[in-house]
Formats: structure tokens, sequence, C-alpha cells
């Protein structure tokens, strides 16, 4: 009996190979002029899964190296919508971001896709609309794994936000350490039975408050960086900023300004957002050899939110710009290189960008752009 079964799933195996088979011979005879061995040789050997779907959405196609990635067979996928095995979240990112009109060149997206045992993997695709000889539509989609290259890229994040942390220790430790030399103060006099006991507490709960929110701030910057699009006000992250960076910046005679005309909203992740502003505000402070201001400015520029962090510095050397980004690359004595670099790629999950211009009398201007709508 046992034999038997045996016998008919292989039967069943043969046939769904066979129709896989047939699959790729019809699909691609009507959209390419290569030959059908070739494609399957692509097909079984390529380590990248090929997804091609109908108009409507529906799986009409997908490579045996399913099999290997997710573990699914091809027949278990095919006939699915293609949201199914998407993160939710992905799928909402995916409505919003990609341009189903649009046709040629692909568009990458980073997406967390469902294998069989029901665990999400992080995935890179990249999906283009192409037409086949009749005029019929149809999407492509090749997606690799990068799961590798997440974990890499979030221990370099880890990394540098450990870093930020120990360089900020010195300025925040001032900053607690006069409240404290102030709660000790009032104390003192409160058990040496003075009067004025209200007006006492008052200040003692301003200043314990004051440190709550730089040790905020602080604990802040040693979570890891969160994967969650919402929109958020600009200002509030600015002035988050502001209160962590101060003591940093008063330690060198540095004040930070924020000019914020209007409180703008911009649909981001916060968290993400708030450590590309520290990471940018932060090296303005250590550009800063002699005492001056930073300017923190937001306007809006064609559809685009900008955020541009104005430092009284030495500048960045103009043959030196285009080399910011590049890993471990660093014009600081004692920097990593990895600030800017992480930067560039947050922006890049939020299409946006950063420009970074000279200043005509001194100093250097970091400007993030942001999708930016009324």
């Amino acid at each position: 009996m046992e034999s038997r079964n045996n016998k008919y799933n292989n039967i069943n195996m043969e046939r769904s190979e066979v129709s896989h088979r047939t699959q790729i011979e019809e699909f691609f005879s009507g959209l390419a002029s290569l030959p059908t061995t070739l494609l399957e040789w692509i097909d079984k050997n390529s380590n990248d899964i090929v997804t091609v779907w109908e108009a409507k959405g529906k799986l009409v196609f997908i490579s045996n190296s399913v099999k290997q990635l997710l573990g699914y067979q091809p027949a278990e996928l095919l006939g699915s919508e293609w949201h199914e095995n998407i993160a939710q979240e992905d799928v909402e990112y995916l409505k919003k971001n990609f341009d189903v009109a649009k046709e040629g060149i692909g568009k990458s997206f980073n997406l967390h896709i469902r294998d069989r045992n029901g665990k999400y993997i992080w995935t890179e695709h990249v999906i283009s609309r192409v037409k086949d000889k009749s005029g019929e539509n149809y999407y492509i989609s090749i997606l690799k794994d990068i799961t590798d290259k997440k974990e890499a890229e979030e221990m370099m994040v880890r990394s540098e936000k450990m870093s930020v942390a120990g360089q900020l220790a010195a300025g925040i430790a001032h900053e607690i350490r006069n409240p404290l030399t102030s709660l000790k103060g009032f104390l003192q006099l409160l058990q040496a039975g003075v009067n004025r006991k209200e007006e006492y507490y008052k200040i003692m709960i301003e200043e314990i408050e004051k440190m709550e929110t730089i040790t905020s701030e602080l604990l802040f910057i040693s979570k890891p960086l969160t994967d969650n699009k919402r929109v958020e006000s600009i200002s509030s992250m600015i002035e988050d900023v502001i209160t962590l960076l101060k003591p940093q910046a008063s330690l060198k005679n540095v004040e930070l300004i924020g000019s914020i005309p209007i409180d703008f909203s911009v649909y981001c992740d916060r968290s993400q957002i708030k450590q590309v502003l520290i990471n940018l505000v932060k090296n303005a402070i250590e550009a800063m050899d002699d005492p001056g201001e930073i300017h923190i400015n937001v306007s809006v520029r064609n559809q685009h939110l900008a955020v541009e962090v104005i430092d009284q510095g030495v500048g960045v050397p103009e043959e030196l710009i285009h080399k910011l980004g590049e890993p471990f690359f660093t014009t600081k004595q004692n920097g990593t290189g990895l600030g800017i670099m992480i930067i560039y790629q947050i922006l890049e999950k939020h299409d946006g960008k950063l420009e970074i211009l000279r200043n005509e009398s001194k100093g250097s201007t970091f400007r993030i752009q942001l999708p930016y709508e009324d």
C-alpha cells in the first residue's frame, strides 16, 4: 500500500514538473525569443526567484528556486494573489510606492516574505511592468534573500548608535550633574528647616524633569531602529534632537537654533529620521572648533520637505564631498565613516536624499529632503 502511495506521489510530482516546464514554454514563447532550454537552465540554477504576475495580481509563473529559499513547491503558489505572503505593513508600503502604470526599468523594494514555515525573511525585489507580444500586461519580479545583508547593516547601525552614545556621555554627565547639585542644595535647605518649601519643590521637580528628558533621549539612541512609518511632526523630532545634543554643543560654546515656521508633518519612521538628525547635528557640532551657531531650518522645496543643518565649521572640502557616505571614509580623526552611510541608507528607504553643500562664508550645509504633501 505504501509503495502504491509513493508511486502516486511520484506521478503527481512528475506531472507538476511537466506542468511547470509547459508553463515556462507558454509564457516565455510570447514574451521573449530566448531558447526554452536556456530559460529552463536559468530557472533551475538561479538562486534568485523569478515571478510573473498578471495585471490583476495573480501569480502565473514562479521559478524552481522558490523551493530552496521559501520551501514551497512552485505548484503550491501558482494562482495566488500578489499580497498573500507579504507582511501587511509591506503590502501598504508597496501600494503607496509602486507605480503600476510605469513600464520598463524595474524599481527595487525590500519586503518581508513568509516562507512555508510561517517565518518572515528579508527579501529584495526588483519589479517591472512588461508586455508580451499580444500586448498583455504582466509584472515580473526578481527576488533575492538579503537577510545576511540586513543583519550586517543592523549591526553597523547598532555600532554607530553606541559610538554616538559614548561620545555624548561627557556632555550628558555635565548636564545631569548641574540639576543634581541644585537638588542636593535644596534638600539641605529643607533639612535645615527653611521656609518657602513650595517654591523649592517646584524648582526641584523642574530639575528632575530636565534629567528625565535627557536620559530618555539618551536611551532612545541605544534602541534598535524600528520599521514603522506613519505621519510624524518634524518639529517635535528636531526639538528632541536639540534637547539631546544641547549638552555636547554647550561644551564647545555652540548654540543650536531651530527655525521651523510651521509644524510640518511627514510620512516617515520617527526612529529612523531622528537617527538621521542626530547624526547630522552631532557631526555639525564636532566640525566646529570655535564658538558659534548651528541652524536647523525647515522649508518646502518642490514637493519635498527640506531640513537643513548649517554649521560654521571649516567646511567639507569640495573634492571630498562625493566620497562622504563610503564605508569607513571619514574626515574626522576618530570617526568610522558609518554615520553618513547610515543616513544614505535610511533616506533611501524613505525615497529621500541628502545633499552636502559648502557654504560661501564658512562651514557646510547638510540638507535632507523627504517626500511631502500638503
